[in-house]
């Protein structure tokens, strides 16, 4: 049976069910699958006329087996996407020749993390009813993923969940999103810093092993390996679309921050999926962009932009593509890492990266090219799309302009109503809520503003949980 193994190397192997409700390993690695299965080029071929749930099942049941039976993982999906506003799941809308958009954001929250959240937080409460276990869930987020868990595990009895996001570093509706919610075994907090400071926080408190143990803490955030692999069935769902349309390999352009997002493009096509070019799109926090195109891995200064989710710059997920970049040795990863986050930036040397870039290309817009694609893409399509859509179709455009021939699939990872503020600068336009969320804005919120400081959040969850027992 397939086991996971920690990138770091000191973590025990686990399987699926260990792995998802851990998180992250306990030696402050990330768990990998031993090896991906593998699906044949001719199943992929068949797969253009699949429905999603379908596609889902096929994908993630070689990653799962020991744990779930197949009728078991097939009614956790039909429950994970039941609340989805389209049957397709993530419709595929075709711009022009050779350029796509994959919808990503009709789920509950309006983002692509419902996607894979709706996913994890049935199988949390599948193996936590089986184990009749209670779990402290924790998570970081620059927007999307903490409103998404938060839906995911809202009322949840065997579970409680505190969401860390930037003070005044989210859109307002992301925000309400997240603070609007009252069930008793949800916690919002605004911690007085960035993303990465959340993060931080975040992989802090899992690597105190004695507040990990008594708070029974685990991770929801795209560091949990069900999250990933959740991810990686748009991928084959949409390239074994377009290939039976136009009998040719696939690039996809992701927006992202973290890395999670593209990474599970990367397991895609470790499992057979033909692909040509996986596409990173950044914001002007362009981390990720710059190491493609220098092999140099080096921190900057985060600034906030009108794609609040990407304004990141330690992509917690790049370690696993490191992990396999460095033959999957965990001891030059831990050394690696260490090294970055301690001393510094990191180097590729040009060996490496000759086969990295076979693979990844990279772009990166700043606000104003941002808000003029947004203002294109509805003159030129009538289609409205958000601020961290546009980067990646901006990107898109850019790198089709120069490779014609192949079909680039451009992630669109957020309703438009969700950064009203930037598409109405860009259209004149204010994009209106669905009906469910049309009275967000007059909700009342309920949220704790903490310092950057380890000691007073882990006293906060302490107290949290007491008031809650």
């Amino acid at each position: 049976m397939l086991k996971y193994i920690s990138t770091r190397g000191q973590a025990p192997r686990l399987s699926f069910a260990d792995t998802t409700l851990a998180g992250l390993a306990s030696d402050g690695g990330l768990y990998v699958p031993e090896f991906c299965p593998k699906i044949e080029p001719g199943e992929i071929g068949n797969m253009g006329n699949q429905h999603y749930l379908e596609i889902a099942w096929r994908v993630i049941l070689p990653y799962v087996a020991e744990d779930l039976a197949s009728e078991e993982l097939f009614a956790l999906l039909k429950a994970s996407y039941k609340n989805f506003d389209v049957k397709e799941i993530a419709p595929l809308k075709q711009l022009e020749d050779n350029l796509y958009v994959l919808e990503l954001f009709h789920g509950p929250t309006l983002a692509f993390k419902d996607i894979a959240l709706q996913f994890l937080g049935q199988v949390f409460d599948h193996f936590l009813r089986l184990r009749e276990e209670r779990v402290t869930i924790i998570g970081a987020t620059s927007g999307d993923t903490g409103s998404a868990a938060i839906e995911a595990f809202r009322g949840k009895d065997n579970v409680n969940i505190f969401i860390f996001h930037p003070h005044k570093r989210v859109s307002d509706v992301q925000r309400k999103q997240m603070t609007t919610v009252t069930d008793p075994n949800v916690f919002n907090v605004a911690i007085e810093g960035s993303f990465d400071d959340c993060q931080d926080l975040v992989k802090a408190m899992f690597n105190d092993a004695t507040f990990r143990a008594d708070m029974q803490l685990s991770a929801i955030n795209s560091i949990n390996w069900a999250r990933i692999l959740a991810q990686v069935v748009y991928y084959i769902y949409a390239g074994a679309k377009v290939r039976h349309a136009t009998d040719k390999p696939v690039s996809f352009c992701v927006p992202t921050g973290n890395f999670g997002n593209v990474y599970a493009g990367y397991v895609a096509q470790s499992m057979g999926l033909p692909v040509e070019k996986l596409l990173v799109a950044t914001n002007r926090n362009d981390i990720l962009h710059r190491f493609f195109v220098s092999g140099r891995m080096k921190m900057e200064g985060v600034t906030p932009t009108i794609s609040p989710s990407m304004d990141i710059q330690i992509s917690s997920n790049f370690e696993r593509l490191l992990f396999d970049l460095f033959g999957r040795m965990p001891k030059a990863v831990e050394q690696t890492m260490a090294h970055f986050r301690k001393a510094g930036p990191f180097h590729l040397d040009d060996s490496v990266m000759t086969g990295v870039r076979k693979l990844f290309g990279s772009g990166r817009l700043d606000d104003n090219q941002t808000i003029e694609v947004i203002r294109r893409t509805h003159e030129k399509y009538g289609y409205v799309v958000d601020p961290h859509t546009a980067v990646g179709l901006g990107v898109a455009q850019a790198w089709l302009a120069d490779n014609p021939k192949t079909p680039v699939i451009s992630l669109a990872t957020a309703h438009p109503a969700k950064f009203p503020e930037a598409v109405k600068r860009a259209i004149g336009v204010e994009p209106e809520l669905p009906e469910r969320l049309a009275d967000l804005h007059t909700r009342p919120e309920k949220y704790d503003v903490l310092p950057n400081d380890l000691a007073k959040v882990q006293d906060f969850v302490r107290r949290s949980l007491k008031g809650a027992a």
